[in-house]
């Protein structure tokens, strides 16, 4: 774990036609730059 990382990875946009909950208009990540985000990571099993 000693390692140094070095450059930067991007993350990608989001698909287009994703379904959004409780939000006016499909969020980008422009929108999102700054913020702190809670990833909610979830499935039907």
């Amino acid at each position: 774990m000693a390692e140094t990382y070095q450059g930067t990875v991007n993350a990608p946009e989001f698909p287009t036609g994703a379904e959004w909950l409780n939000v006016q208009r499909p969020l980008t990540l422009r929108d999102l730059r700054g913020k702190l985000v809670l990833l909610d990571f979830w499935t039907y099993c």
